[in-house]
C-alpha cells in the first residue's frame, strides 16, 4: 500500500488552522505568533512532513541533488531545539533538492574516531554535525574532504583555528544581561548550573556569568555552583538536592546553562522548601516552550532555532557549491525574556 504524502493542508487540518497560516510558517512570510509557529512545527514533525521532500519542493521524479548526513550524538527530536531545528533544516534542504539521513553517533564511535558503518561517503554530498562536541572527532570529519558544517562546538572552540563552517547562537551578551538583572534585583551571591566544559555555548554562558559577577565586585565561588560533568543526573531531583545540600549556603540566584537544567533545579529548590523568586532567583537559556509553562514561568534567553536550522542548510549548500570559499562562523542573536522566576 502506498504511503500518503503529508501536505501543508494535512497539517493545517490537524492544527485547526488555515492553510495560509501554516504556509507562512514554512515560507517565513508574514507574521505568525510564536506559539502558533511552534504548534505547527511540532505537528509537522509528528506527521512526518518535510523530512525528505515536501509539496513545495522539487518533484519526487527528479533526481535528488544529493544526500546530507546529519550526525548527532544525542536524539535531537527529544528536545524542542532539535524538533524546530530539524524541521527548518530539512525544509530548506528539500527546496534545493537534497535528501537527508540522520545518524546517531555512539560514544564508542566518538572514542574510536570512526563513522557509523552504514554511512556511505560515496553517496554523501555534505555533513552536518549537531551535538558533536569532541574536538578530535570534529577534526576527523573535517579531514574527510566532504563539505561540512557544525552547529556549536567544543568548549574552547573560539581558541582554535577555523577549519569548517560553524553556526551558533550568541551566548555571552544574553547571559550578561540576565546576570546583571539578577544583581540589580539584589542578588549578592550567584551560582552557575551546568557543565561548562560540555560545549562552546555552555562555556560562554558560564564565562559571561563569572565575568559580570566579578566586574560587580562580587565573589563567584565554585562551591555554590553545580558544575559536574554533563549527564542524566541533572534531570534527577534527588541528585540535585544532594548537590544543593553540599553547598555552604544557597546563593541568591542561579544562572543555568539551559532551560532543561533550570526547570529541574527549580523542582529541587521547591522540594527544599525554597520560594522562587523570593528566596532564590533562577534563569535558563533556550526559550523552550516549557519555560513559559513552569511555575513560576522561567526567565530565559530565546534562541532563534528555526533561523539557525535554515542558515545551517543554506551554509552547507553554499559550501557544496563553492568548496574553496573562506570558512565562516555565524552567530545568531538571542533575546533575554524576563519572567516571574526572577525579581
Amino acid at each position: 500500500m502506498a504511503i500518503k504524502k503529508v501536505t501543508i493542508q494535512d497539517i493545517a487540518d490537524a492544527c485547526g488552522l488555515s492553510r495560509n497560516t501554516v504556509s507562512k510558517v514554512f515560507n517565513d512570510r508574514g507574521s505568525v505568533p510564536e506559539a502558533t509557529r511552534q504548534t505547527v512545527l511540532l505537528k509537522a514533525q509528528e506527521l512526518g512532513y518535510g523530512m525528505f521532500l515536501n509539496e513545495d519542493g522539487p518533484s519526487q521524479k527528479q533526481k535528488p541533488a544529493g544526500n546530507i548526513a546529519l550526525l548527532a550524538q544525542h536524539k535531537l527530536r527529544s528536545h524542542s531545539f532539535g524538533v524546530f531545528f530539524i524541521m527548518s533544516f530539512t525544509d530548506q534542504l528539500s527546496r534545493s533538492g537534497f535528501t537527508m539521513t540522520i545518524y546517531e553517533i555512539s560514544k564508542a564511535e566518538i572514542d574510536a574516531k570512526r563513522l557509523p558503518p552504514h554511512l556511505s561517503l560515496e553517496n554523501t554530498a555534505g555533513i552536518l554535525g549537531v551535538e558533536l562536541f569532541d574536538q578530535e572527532y570534529q577534526d576527523m570529519i573535517c579531514s574527510l574532504g566532504i563539505p561540512c558544517v557544525f552547529v556549536d562546538g567544543p568548549a574552547h572552540m573560539v581558541g582554535s583555528l577555523l577549519n569548517c563552517d560553524r553556526i551558533s547562537m550568541e551566548n555571552f551578551a544574553a547571559t550578561s544581561v540576565l546576570t546583571r538583572q539578577l544583581i540589580k534585583a539584589g542578588a549578592k551571591r550567584i551560582g552557575f548550573v551546568g557543565d561548562k566544559e560540555h560545549c562552546g555555548s555552555f562555556y560562554m554562558r558560564w564565562l559571561a556569568c563569572r565575568t559580570v559577577v566579578e566586574e560587580a565586585g562580587l565573589s563567584f565561588p565554585d562551591e555554590c555552583s553545580i558544575l559536574a560533568e554533563d549527564s542524566d543526573n541533572y534531570g534527577n531531583t534527588d541528585w540535585l538536592i544532594r548537590q544543593l545540600d553540599r553547598m555552604p549556603f544557597i546563593p541568591d540566584a542561579f544562572v543555568c546553562a539551559n532551560d532543561y537544567l533550570a526547570i529541574h533545579l527549580m523542582t529541587a529548590l521547591k522540594r527544599k522548601g525554597l520560594s522562587i523568586p523570593n528566596d532564590v532567583m533562577v534563569t535558563g537559556f533556550d526559550g523552550s516552550p516549557e519555560s513559559a509553562l513552569v511555575d513560576p514561568p522561567l526567565t530565559t534567553a530565546e534562541i532563534p532555532t528555526t533561523d539557525i536550522g535554515r542558515s545551517a542548510a543554506l551554509t552547507l549548500i553554499s559550501r557544496i557549491e563553492s568548496p574553496s570559499t573562506h570558512y565562516a562562523f555565524i552567530y545568531y542573536k538571542t533575546v533575554p525574556i524576563f519572567r516571574a522566576s526572577t525579581r
